[in-house]
């Protein structure tokens, strides 16, 4: 039997050294889909129970990994599901492939039966690389651009591949007029560095402070080293943007931790109080928890010269890879005799903890959120992966998760979609099997696609011989982050009919899906839980009922959310004297020494 298309693309993944593909079957692809047994399902494809699942666990493979996440779908409907996922691997920067049918050509533009403009579709979420192949000459180059420009350019591309396409005799390309060829599949490595002239320029800016501030993003993974000697010498505390929450362990004492409206006080300190700021591959977006624009002078180091400059008036604009720059500039920093900065940090961060753990161990009613993260902290094993969705948990993954050297963790940081917890811990399994992998997911994402996936950790749980993934479910059945964000924003007491979640039993529903499964209502008794959890030898879900009132307070609330607040309260909220309680008690733990 002659080759086909479709035999092509598994071949050329396989070449690419993919292992996995992230999908849900369709007639569109049904050409991949019998190659898929033809090539005795190498690359395994992993069946989601749904095509943004399917993306969304394609960005988690890619994003713990390092490596290209393939995704693949069928025409119309199935393209259309991808979005949600491919959008979130677009705002985080992270390399994922999107293998998509089309309706046969024959058909193509006669109203045919789930004929969609595909490349109208895709045209914003994959702008760096989007192709459709309609004859097989094309395929070499079309995949291999689709893999390197996702790697070059850490974004989502798009390859579309109509269904009769597919099934077609595979025809490499000529040495002729009108065909491209392809090289073979390789990741060709280089390192940027700016001039030396800039270098300097930046080094005579961070001498001239006293009191340095350093923000992390994820991009500055693989500097460690290099960060810390920076800090060393300056004497600077280190705040991190949410997706570099784990470049940098928490546990030095002069790491603030994470910024922001969901970020610590000590960050906040650390912003208000400095005269230089050193931004490493971070895009942080809140200029309002920057210092002031007359107060420091900043220095930003980003590998995207389009994304340098635009978050804070930066006077030097370093286009590098982060290590490569800093190592370079390293020589040229001015060690400070003076620990007076950096003891004021230490002694901020040392009091932010304090307050943390005294929040976190306030009674509340039936169970303290903040306790939740917190008993993790205590028990996490060193190499463990945590993934966090979108919502009111999100705050206490950002406050109370003390990250350690060695332990990974992320979320949907840019796009902030509800719903990618669950199928990130899944891609993150795949990247490490021998891994525990856990993921802090609110009732809401739950009820929106957290249950269903379950269903696909199951099944594919014999493959990973660490079988630790833990879903710990943040049960308050309420839609958390709005209903406070209607309160402290607006004003507006919470709107039952829009926020209260239908209540049910996730540890049941677990249950039923081949999962062990562990029921909390009491804060007391969400340490044993986490010990059960992480001794276990398979998937285990947390159903722990929260406290909806326990307010994710900013680290500096303004008056206008103070004030907004208080109308809530006036205007009939319906947890207006419990969320009144549990607000003056939080906040009163910051004053304490």
């Amino acid at each position: 039997m002659a080759t086909q298309v479709a035999d092509y693309v598994q071949r050329r993944l396989r070449e690419w050294g993919v292992e996995q593909v992230f999908g849900y079957p369709g007639d569109g692809i049904n050409g991949l889909i019998a190659a898929f047994g033809r090539a005795d399902n190498a690359p395994r494809f992993v069946q989601s129970r749904h095509e943004e699942m399917s993306a969304f666990e394609a960005t988690g493979f890619a994003k713990f990994s390092g490596q290209v996440g393939v995704c693949m779908a069928t025409s119309g409907p199935g393209a259309i599901h991808l979005l949600n996922g491919l959008y979130d691997a677009k705002l985080d920067h992270v390399p994922v492939v999107a293998v998509v049918g089309q309706t046969a050509r024959s058909a193509m533009g006669g109203s045919y039966q789930q004929e969609v403009d595909l490349q109208a579709l895709f045209k914003d979420v994959a702008a760096d690389y989007l192709v459709e192949v309609n004859v097989a000459a094309q395929l070499p180059n079309a995949l291999d651009r689709a893999m390197r420009t996702a790697l070059a350019r850490r974004a989502p591309t798009a390859v579309i591949i109509p269904a009769d396409l597919q099934e077609e005799p595979y025809e490499p390309p000529a040495h002729a007029f009108k065909e491209v060829p392809s090289s073979p599949p390789d990741v060709p490595s280089t390192t940027s560095v700016p001039a030396v002239a800039d270098i300097e320029r930046a080094a005579e800016v961070i001498n001239a402070g006293s009191r340095v501030a350093i923000l992390l993003g994820q991009g500055a993974r693989g500097a460690t080293e290099e960060i810390l000697q920076v800090a060393e010498l300056t004497g600077a505390g280190i705040a991190k943007a949410l997706l570099g929450k784990d470049v940098l362990s928490d546990e030095l004492p002069f790491v603030t931790g994470a910024i922001g409206l969901l970020g610590t006080r000590a960050s906040y300190e650390l912003m208000r109080d400095c005269d230089t700021l050193l931004i490493v591959g971070s895009n942080f977006p809140y200029s309002q928890f920057l210092p002031e624009f007359d107060q420091a002078r900043a220095v930003q180091i980003d590998l995207d010269g389009a994304l340098i400059g635009m978050r804070y008036p930066t006077e030097v604009n370093l286009v590098g890879d982060a290590k490569a720059t800093l190592a370079a500039l390293i020589p040229l920093v001015e060690p400070r005799t003076d620990r007076s900065w950096r003891e004021t940090v230490e002694g901020n961060v040392r009091h932010w903890w304090e307050t943390l753990e005294r929040q976190a161990m306030l009674a509340a009613e039936p169970a303290n959120p903040m306790r939740v993260v917190w008993e993790l902290s205590q028990r996490i094993p060193d190499d463990a992966i945590v993934t966090a969705d979108s919502g009111s948990s999100t705050n206490w993954y950002a406050r109370c998760l003390r990250m350690r050297a060695g332990m990974r963790g992320s979320l949907s940081g840019t796009l902030a979609t509800m719903g990618a917890a669950v199928p990130y811990a899944i891609g993150a399994k795949f990247a490490h099997p021998d891994r525990p992998v856990v993921a802090l997911v609110g009732d809401g994402a739950m009820q929106m696609n957290g249950l269903a996936e379950l269903i696909t950790i199951h099944r594919y749980r014999h493959l990973w011989p660490d079988q630790r993934l833990i879903v710990c479910v943040f049960h308050n059945n309420d839609l958390n982050q709005v209903t406070w964000e209607l309160r402290g924003m607006g004003g507006a007491p919470k709107f039952e009919e829009s926020q209260t979640l239908p209540d049910i039993s996730y540890a049941a529903a677990a249950t039923c899906f081949g999962f062990d499964a562990i029921e909390v209502d009491d804060s007391e008794a969400i340490g044993l839980a986490w010990d059960r959890a992480l001794a276990a030898d398979r998937p285990v879900l947390l159903d722990i009922r929260c406290d909806p009132e326990v307010p994710p307070i900013p680290p500096h609330a303004t008056y206008d959310q103070i004030k907004d607040m208080g109308r809530a309260v006036l205007h009939g909220d319906p947890g207006a004297w419990h969320l009144l309680v549990q607000g003056v008690k939080t906040k009163a733990q910051e004053l304490r020494r």
